[in-house]
């Protein structure tokens, strides 16, 4: 029995230190309400957040909700980006796949409300932040259909990866 209880315990510490090998931190989450749940393309969420850390890597996440009306399997995204002492903003287009013709919606949901997390960063290609200070992402929709609805929710999730 206590070698039962020995090799069990050897186990979940092994185990525990795999499992924190690389692992992330959650960082900073915010979505904003998307008014009427009809995405208008003038409609442009912003969320602000400092980054103190330059050394470490991050990872970047779209954070969407919406109903299982929506007519779509992906969303294109305009994300803007204004670094710390800088008057202009970057500009990257995002094609996020939500869903498939046969798994359906990939996110998770309650009843009708699915909630997806798509990441803006491939896994093995993380972010690094380059300056210290205010960093302002802002996201706009360009599908072609505009408004785009049941929409609920849009929104930005950074991770810190720690090793």
């Amino acid at each position: 029995m206590k070698k039962i209880n020995a090799l069990l315990l050897i186990l979940l510490v092994t185990g525990a230190g795999f499992m924190q090998s690389c692992t992330s931190v959650d960082l900073f989450e915010k979505t904003e309400v998307i008014p009427g749940h009809r995405w208008k393309s003038s409609f442009k969420p912003s969320f602000t957040f400092n980054i103190s850390d330059t050394t470490s890597a991050y990872r970047l996440y779209l954070v969407i909700r919406h109903t299982d009306k929506y007519h779509f399997n992906n969303i294109y995204i305009n994300l803007s980006v204004k670094q710390p002492g800088s008057d202009s903003t970057e500009t990257v287009r995002f094609d996020c796949k939500l869903g498939n013709d046969e798994a359906g919606w990939l996110g998770s949901g309650m009843d009708d409300i699915i909630e997806q997390r798509v990441p803006l960063t491939p896994k093995e290609i993380p972010v690094y932040f380059r300056k210290k200070g205010s960093y302002t992402y802002s996201l706009e929709q360009i599908m072609r259909e505009d408004p785009l609805e049941n929409v609920l929710n849009a929104g930005i999730r950074l991770e810190k990866i720690t090793e």
